[in-house]
């Protein structure tokens, strides 16, 4: 036998055992380990190389063509020994049933500093800016929400087509990676015992799968501990009445428990329903108080949010109320049901009247040389600034949701981060397409 066929052999079986790890880890249906690299692998972990690309067979692996490449340094730690990195973002998959789960990273170079970004999914923001010195390694752990369509065995969310390939719906927990990402090991635990957030909403809040388009509910998972879930059920162009039309309440309050919370924003595409029985006052307060009815009875939490607003300025460089009285209506059904309100209507134009009306372009998808001059989807920067309002009326109502909160500066919407400090790695999936409604 020559040296290449050991080689064969010595290779097929460490395959064999990694996969083998994996389907002991899926039968249990409650932690996967993968250690990645091309060398040592620590105890209890399914061995990763560059070579393992994700298909249904194998249930793990480097997703969406990455191309990473495995780096391997002299040491005694088999999980910080060796690493993947890439000079482009790159994907990592793992099956998993719908649930909440705590991913944990290990992430550094023994020779070299390195930097991280991490996001979930549909570009949910989890990490940010991670450094690690050479010779550091770290572990950092977030909550990443996995969802499906399924309801009860006859019944499943009405989906729109461009919902059907996006990651936020398949059967996969995805992991992307900013470029120069020094990644070691990946830890999945299926975990019950948080708070799960679930929002209710249209564009302004899904997570946006494309560049430049983001929504501050793909940014509000960054500024939480483990300790809270988000679970983000909104779609672009949906109004109160099709968001249940199209059973996503019903899907809610299927895996909703005593305790989490809901987080309803709409009013931009209600305003557009013209019927006998539609308008601020009639079916948008009945709708809403649908909901606060439904959560009260799930013994959940209700929160409603006003609609974050258009960038409309007028000749004095005043912001223009586009929403008519659907904030107003959506104030009073928060009053009357002695639920908690975030008003972004009043947040949001704050922020762009102090950020004026050149200025507050920075925080929409307006780029003439690409032909985008939207005033109502936000680009990652203004997303971001929407999250930390978010964020920080979580925090000035002492919700029970403040205690799981990052460390950060108490934010004003008077005074947004200079759109120079923010440093937003672009993912590699990019339209120009604008997402359904306005």
């Amino acid at each position: 036998m020559n040296k290449f066929d050991r080689f064969l052999i010595v290779f097929s079986l460490i395959a064999f055992q990694g996969y083998a790890q994996y389907r002991d880890d899926l039968q249990n249906g409650k932690s996967w380990k993968f250690d990645t690299g091309s060398k040592n692998v620590g105890p209890g972990y399914t061995g990763v190389s560059t070579t393992d690309v994700y298909s249904d067979g194998r249930g793990y692996g480097f997703d969406f063509s990455s191309q990473p490449k495995s780096v391997f340094r002299k040491g005694k730690n088999p999980l910080k020994s060796d690493f993947v990195t890439s000079d482009k973002p790159f994907y990592f998959s793992v099956r998993v049933p719908e649930g909440n789960y705590k991913v944990t990273l290990t992430l550094g170079d023994t020779k070299s500093p390195a930097k991280a970004t991490v996001k979930a999914e549909s570009r949910r923001l989890m990490l940010e800016h991670l450094e690690t010195k050479a010779g550091g390694h770290i572990r950092k752990s977030f909550i990443v929400n996995v969802k499906d369509r399924k309801i009860a065995a006859n019944r499943e969310v009405h989906l729109k087509p461009r919902e059907l390939t996006k990651l936020d719906w398949d059967d996969k927990l995805t992991l992307e990676f900013d470029a120069n990402t020094a990644l070691n090991a990946i830890e999945i635990e299926k975990t019950d015992s948080q708070i799960t957030v679930y929002l209710a909403g249209n564009s302004t809040v899904v997570n946006q799968e494309e560049e430049p388009w983001a929504s501050w509910g793909q940014m509000i998972p960054r500024f939480f501990r483990p300790g809270v879930a988000i679970a983000n059920h909104a779609e672009s162009g949906l109004s109160l009445g099709s968001f249940i039309g199209s059973r996503r309440l019903e899907k809610v309050l299927s895996v909703i428990k005593p305790g989490d919370y809901v987080f309803v924003e709409f009013g931009h595409n209600d305003e557009k329903e013209k019927g006998p029985n539609d308008g601020p006052y009639k079916s948008y307060t009945e709708r809403l108080k649908i909901f606060s009815r439904e959560v009260r009875a799930a013994k959940a939490n209700l929160v409603i949010l006003t609609p974050t607003a258009r960038r409309s300025f007028d000749a004095s460089g005043k912001m223009v109320n586009s929403h008519g009285e659907y904030p107003d209506a959506a104030r009073k059904v928060a009053s009357e049901e002695g639920v908690p309100l975030i008003d972004l209507t009043a947040l949001t134009t704050r922020m762009y009247e102090a950020l004026g009306p050149e200025g507050s372009k920075s925080a929409f998808v307006i780029y003439p040389e690409r032909n985008l001059n939207d005033n109502t989807h936000f680009n990652p920067y203004g997303a971001y600034q929407i999250a930390k309002i978010v964020a920080q009326e979580i925090k000035g109502q002492n919700l029970k949701l403040a205690e799981f909160l990052v460390d950060m500066p108490a934010f004003d919407s008077a005074s947004p981060d200079h759109v120079a400090s923010f440093k937003w790695p672009p993912s590699p999936h990019v339209s120009i397409v604008k997402p359904d409604g306005n």
